[in-house]
């Protein structure tokens, strides 16, 4: 089987344990890594048996394929740099700061005939397999994530930081173009908001309610979908689901059978198959781009709600 040569921007949170898991990938030749902090790259390169380069010219020369783990403010430039050297690009979400920003590195990716895939690691959850199976017309989402305050990303408010995540999984199961949006969030230990909940009304009838906080005492992260046939309830943290029907003119429950794995090991192991085999990845620029306009369009009615509670007016 064909490797691809792979590297890493950024050492970070997330960025280690992409270096893990590109070091075990069966697909790939974990070759470079760049990173302004050279110790903790130098020590991640020594344990991975990768080597440290020293500007992203010559990371560049020594990859076809990234993954890109830095803050989102650096997103565009880095990426924009990478795809038009022709390199394929594993992006972490949100996939820029700016819409238009996203669709210039679509564009690019399409010039340039790279794979161009955004790090929605929820989309490789198995228990979002298991409920695809059962999906059939959804007409109400329920949505929460929720956890401890993380001390990282928060140079974005917690609408791009997690909201984001679910947003891009109910634009997918939805499948439908938004309508309306009502938000309401706050800030509590950052500058952007830190608690968020906005309710989306689709265009085919589906409502969505969405809840992130940031500044919860525990991490909880589940999503439940009620259609007319079934209620679906799941937890991604557990990698749990139950679906529930009417069976005999009585309430019945059932179990889902999911086989449990490591999503970003899945999502980083799609990305190397995407390049080598030139498909187009579950996640990409174009659907990454899309729930980055709905998570900016609820962050601008969040700001603008709190700018209104200051002045009063």
């Amino acid at each position: 089987m064909s490797k691809i040569k792979a590297g890493i921007i950024g050492l970070g949170h997330i960025g280690k344990f992409h270096a893990r898991i590109l070091s075990e990938s069966p697909s790939a030749e974990f070759t470079a890594i760049y990173d302004r902090d050279h110790t903790a790259a130098k020590r991640i390169a020594d344990q991975y048996g990768a080597r440290v380069m020293d500007s992203m010219e010559e990371f560049a020369g020594a990859v076809d394929a990234a993954t890109v783990a830095t803050p989102t403010p650096t997103h565009f430039s880095i990426g924009k740099y990478l795809l038009g050297r022709g390199k394929h690009v594993l992006i972490e979400k949100p996939i820029t700061e700016h819409t238009a920003q996203a669709k210039e590195l679509v564009a690019l990716a399409h010039e340039h005939n790279c794979i161009l895939q955004v790090g929605h690691v929820e989309r490789f959850n198995p228990v979002l397999g298991a409920l695809e199976q059962h999906l059939s017309s959804p007409r109400f989402i329920e949505s929460h994530r929720l956890s401890p305050y993380p001390n990282r990303s928060v140079e974005i408010g917690v609408v791009l930081d997690l909201m984001i995540h679910d947003l891009e999984i109910i634009l997918h199961l939805v499948g439908s173009p938004v309508k309306s949006i009502d938000a309401v969030g706050m800030p509590v230990l950052s500058r952007g908001e830190d608690i968020a909940n906005a309710r989306l009304r689709f265009e085919n009838g589906c409502v969505a309610n969405v809840t992130v906080s940031r500044v919860n005492p525990e991490k909880v992260r589940t999503i439940r979908v009620f259609q007319q046939d079934a209620y679906i309830a799941l937890d991604y943290q557990n990698q749990t689901g139950e679906i529930f029907r009417i069976k005999d003119g009585k309430s019945a429950n059932e179990t889902l059978e999911i086989e449990k794995g490591e999503p970003l090991k899945r999502e980083i192991e799609s990305f190397i198959r995407c390049c080598i085999d030139g498909v187009k990845p579950k996640v990409s620029g174009h659907e990454a781009a899309a729930a980055l306009e709905l998570a900016i369009e609820i962050t601008n009615l969040i700001e603008a709600q709190t700018k209104t509670h200051k002045t009063g007016k």
